[in-house]
């Protein structure tokens, strides 16, 4: 399939979904609520990431903290479900996103849990212009939701520091894709409220490649991500064809 054109070149965000999630902001620590998906997909996701993490930085597998003192972004945070666990494993966790009410979702948890959590309610492009950069970035289920993902992936990219890594989690436009992420979990299983996803916004593996590379990043590694629907859990897979997961070095 080719690549769709940006709907608005350069623009690396689209109002309609920051409301979207705003308005159900409230629900992002209910496992059995709107967001339970992302709930599900969780523990897959965060040893994708453990895993890269570990392996690209040399770090201890075996350690509890394996990611203490590394400097972790994750882009689009949400209400948190990733960082406070990135966090738990040991990492300096900044979690941004557009949504002032997602922000101040993953405030509250997070001093609940008495975690420290450096969480900021803003864009990619406020923390690029203040010179910041990460030993990695994280970027899970945004850039199907995004106007120009190439535009919106070189600022992310921009964040991360020479030798670190870029790690993101999206949907593959494919067929089966557009018939399980949006037939199937938005109409039929009501996983997802309807609308939650545009199937021209997906993007492929070899798109998301060129942007990575296009952006000054290295060659990704890419993993599948599938649900088994007998015992209703998600592991990672060599099967890309919908959900997937990417990480991708930044040359020193």
């Amino acid at each position: 399939m080719t690549q769709p054109p940006a709907d608005h070149p350069g623009r690396t965000l689209d109002p309609s979904e920051i409301d979207r999630f705003a308005r159900i902001a409230s629900e992002w620590w209910d496992p059995k609520g709107k967001f339970r998906p992302l709930h599900q997909i969780g523990p897959a996701r965060l040893s994708f990431l453990r895993e890269e993490l570990v392996r690209h930085f040399a770090l201890s597998g075996t350690s509890l903290r394996p990611l203490e003192g590394l400097t972790l972004l994750d882009i689009g945070c949400g209400g948190g479900l990733i960082c406070e666990p990135l966090a738990r494993l040991g990492g300096r966790m900044t979690g941004l996103d557009p949504a002032t009410e997602n922000i101040e979702a993953a405030r509250r948890h997070a001093t609940g849990q008495g975690l420290d959590i450096d969480y900021r309610a803003g864009r990619v492009e406020d923390l690029a212009a203040e010179g910041r950069t990460f030993d990695a970035v994280v970027c899970l289920e945004v850039v199907e939701h995004v106007p120009d993902v190439g535009a919106f992936l070189k600022t992310c990219a921009a964040l991360v520091r020479p030798g670190g890594l870029m790690l993101l989690s999206t949907i593959n436009r494919t067929t089966k894709a557009y018939l399980l992420a949006i037939v199937g979990a938005e109409y039929v299983l009501r996983w997802l409220p309807v609308g939650t996803h545009q199937w021209d916004r997906f993007v492929t593996p070899g798109e998301l490649a060129r942007h990575f590379e296009a952006a000054g990043l290295g060659k990704p590694v890419f993993r599948g991500l599938v649900c088994n629907p007998l015992s209703d859990t998600w592991s990672i897979s060599s099967d890309t064809d919908v959900n997937y997961l990417a990480s991708a070095p930044k040359p020193a």
